[in-house]
């Protein structure tokens, strides 16, 4: 018996078709569950800015997973922020969270990004191994929220 491993392929999203917007809004319940539902104009919006970069990845056509990067200029240099890291829970173990890191972190240095932060619950053991694993250093900072 030959036994082939799926491929899994990482590309940006550059359309806001009606069959991603369906397999996103199935993989972001399982980031959050306070997130609304992903819509036609909200992804648009998201694809069409320069600076935000909405990375999937697809195991036979399929989204098994997505992250976004964002990257911007600030007086103290170019920098990133990784946001919205989410692997579908049937598809978690096969290294996606990992290419899509590495895949987010390369077009970061290719944009000339300084730094690359992101945050992650406590509670989300696995994903925080993967970033420590993968090279990111806990910070030693207060990250502060404001609600409109």
């Amino acid at each position: 018996m030959i036994c082939m491993q799926e491929e899994i392929v990482i590309e940006e999203l550059l359309l806001a078709g009606e069959d991603e917007i369906a397999q996103l809004n199935q993989l972001l319940p399982q980031l959050s569950g306070s997130a609304p539902p992903l819509t036609e104009a909200a992804l648009a919006r998201i694809v069409s800015d320069p600076d935000v970069h909405l990375f999937v990845a697809r195991r036979d056509g399929h989204l098994v997973g997505s992250l976004t990067l964002v990257t911007f200029h600030i007086p103290t240099g170019s920098r990133a922020i990784i946001e919205d890291v989410v692997v579908d829970g049937e598809a978690r173990g096969a290294g996606i969270g990992e290419k899509l890191v590495a895949h987010a972190l390369a077009v970061a240095a290719d944009a000339g990004s300084r730094t690359v932060d992101l945050t992650s619950r406590p509670d989300r053991e696995a994903a925080n191994r993967l970033y420590q694993r993968v090279g990111f250093e806990l910070r030693k900072t207060n990250v502060y929220r404001y609600r409109h």
